[in-house]
């Protein structure tokens, strides 16, 4: 049976998401070197991210109250100044394909581990005063406003910064993506999602699975 997130009626959100199961331990997959390669100078990608999605992105989540700067600037806009300061993280195969993705459509994109969400799935607006843990310090943010991915016990994932409590780890080997993209780039996040399943199955022993947005 497919994974099914319940989607609350948002003005310009237009997501995308599916689900990757691994034979082994993502720590243990090889990054191909086609998808190594995108996350170098030499790269040739069909997708290059402009200021225009860049703004377009920042609308998306100012939409419910959220200011997307500084610290809380979209996740995507990160992995664009970590490429031009040659500093582009490269973790495991499917944390580094997650990335090229967000990097060259501009798209911020959630990467969390399946296996750590909890009951029924929804993405949703974070009301006033929701703030979780990002990282393994504790470090808080606060996503007030922010479109967020939920699960039973609270928010899981964002356009922003993901739930230190469900991101992937060296054990992973299920992880659901999401691709948060909007209308004001109509198909965007549809092109995006479907060049990042082909790229995740040219990760040896990895299949990707539809998810279900009601």
């Amino acid at each position: 049976m497919s994974l099914t997130i319940a989607v609350d009626h948002h003005s310009l959100l237009e997501i995308c998401a599916f689900v990757t199961r691994a034979a082994q331990p993502i720590s243990q997959l090889a990054t191909p070197a086609g998808t190594s390669a995108l996350a170098t100078a030499a790269a040739q990608a069909p997708f290059s991210p402009t200021d225009d999605i860049r703004t377009a992105v920042r609308d998306l989540l100012r939409q419910g109250g959220f200011k997307p700067a500084g610290r809380s600037k979209p996740a995507s806009e990160y992995l664009v100044a970590a490429f031009a300061e040659d500093r582009f993280p490269r973790i495991n195969a499917l944390v580094d394909t997650c990335n090229v993705v967000s990097l060259h459509t501009g798209l911020p994109i959630s990467l969390v581990d399946l296996d750590k969400l909890e009951g029924a799935l929804a993405v949703r607006v974070a009301p006033p005063g929701t703030s979780y843990v990002f990282n393994p310090a504790g470090q808080v943010i606060d996503v007030s406003g922010l479109l967020c991915l939920y699960d039973e016990r609270g928010p899981s994932g964002s356009p922003v910064k993901d739930a230190q409590r469900t991101k992937t780890d060296d054990g992973t080997r299920h992880t659901l993506s999401i691709i948060w993209g909007t209308r004001a780039l109509p198909e965007r996040a549809a092109r995006a999602a479907q060049w990042y399943r082909e790229l995740v199955a040219a990760v040896e022993g990895a299949s990707v699975e539809d998810v279900v947005l009601a």
